[in-house]
């Protein structure tokens, strides 16, 4: 029976984390194994830097990011469109990635179409439907509708179990974004125009350590990023430092940091990054702080400490293996734990030292193998 696998992605994270996918999959095209992309661009900008970078080009594109959209209108959207294309392509197994919207969405409609879903990245769950928000439901509903659940770790596959998903159904791979960490590495070592992009941030900074802060999620928006901006401007009150921030394109996000923190000396505010430029940024840096999911999987394969900006995550792996800590969006914790790894040699020593718990670089080879063996 011919296989036709539809691939539907729509961030950033996911083009980063299914690109793997894809090419492993197009690599086995042919009579009996058909692939079709889609792209939601539910994030126009960032998404098309990856997708860019990793040569992947959609079949189709939905286009259906609006400025300032909110959840309900994005969602209705969303179901609305993957439906009428499912329709026309009729493919027999569709693939979603994550947690976003757009894996939601797509998850639904094929369930309205009667079309089996395989879940990449499933089974984290931070037990707060609320925080992550919306995504530790929308990674919920996709798990009650998939038939073929890729869970990153075995912690991941525990907490499907404990949800009466039946074990035939759970396969344990790693996570994806292991490998597209790895290709991108290769990709900046390769290239001496990619591997130098950072020189003047070294050169301007000298022996400074390097900060990098990610921040967008929306249960910080408000007075959790206004707490951000404040204590980096306790931390910023060291000599011995400086901050790079890829600032989010969210007004939410972007007008706070760039009120004020864009004057200041050590501070650089820069825009959302393509993926290799990103990856030698995080090798460039010292030590990490985020509220973002996928960051607090990439850094440990570079043995950077993660302060997790959020009061709970999904990714408890690299709480218990020691490469992540979680500090809330609170002022103090921020400071304090920063302040550790920067004055405690023995602690940041530790931190660094930690295996990545999130996977080994195979993630997307048993994937595949489990889609065409099925």
């Amino acid at each position: 029976m011919r296989k036709h696998f539809f691939i539907l992605l729509g961030t950033r994270p996911e083009a980063i984390k299914l690109f793997p996918v894809i090419n492993r999959l197009k690599a086995e095209a042919g009579k009996d194994i058909a692939v079709t992309i889609c792209a939601t661009a539910q994030h126009r900008h960032l998404l098309d830097q990856v997708l860019k970078l990793a040569k992947v080009v959609p079949d189709f594109d939905l286009n259906v990011m609006t400025a300032n959209q909110s959840l309900d209108h994005l969602t209705a959207r969303l179901l609305g469109q993957i439906g009428e294309l499912l329709e026309k392509v009729k493919p027999t197994r569709i693939i979603v990635q994550g947690d976003t919207a757009t894996a939601m969405s797509g998850a639904l409609a094929s369930y309205y179409h009667r079309i089996p879903v395989s879940h990449i990245e499933a089974g984290l769950r931070s037990g707060d439907i609320f925080a992550p928000w919306p995504e530790e439901v929308n990674r919920k509903i996709v798990g009650s509708i998939a038939d073929q659940h890729f869970a990153p770790t075995e912690r991941a596959a525990r907490a499907l179990r404990s949800e009466n998903v039946a074990g035939d159904r759970i396969h344990v791979t790693g996570n994806t974004v292991v490998d597209a960490l790895i290709l991108a590495k290769a990709m900046v070592e390769s290239d001496p125009g990619l591997s130098s992009r950072w020189d003047g941030i070294k050169k301007r900074h000298g022996n400074r350590r390097i900060i990098l802060v990610t921040c967008h999620r929306r249960e910080n928006f408000g007075g959790g990023v206004a707490n951000i901006v404040n204590a980096l401007e306790t931390i910023l009150r060291r000599e011995d430092v400086a901050v790079v921030l890829p600032v989010h394109p969210n007004p939410n996000v972007r007008d706070l940091f760039a009120s004020r923190l864009a004057d200041h000396p050590r501070v650089a505010l820069i825009s959302p990054q393509e993926y290799t430029d990103f990856v030698s940024l995080l090798s460039l840096s010292y030590l990490v702080l985020t509220d973002s999911g996928g960051v607090q999987e990439e850094a440990p394969t570079f043995g950077k400490p993660v302060l997790v900006m959020r009061e709970t995550t999904e990714r408890p792996e690299g709480v218990e293996a020691g490469t992540a800590r979680l500090v809330g969006a609170d002022y103090d914790r921020i400071v304090s734990e920063t302040f550790r790894l920067l004055d405690d040699d023995e602690t940041y020593a530790a931190m660094a030292r930690s295996h990545n718990p999130f996977g080994d670089g195979h993630a997307s080879e048993r994937i595949v193998k489990v889609l065409l063996d099925a």
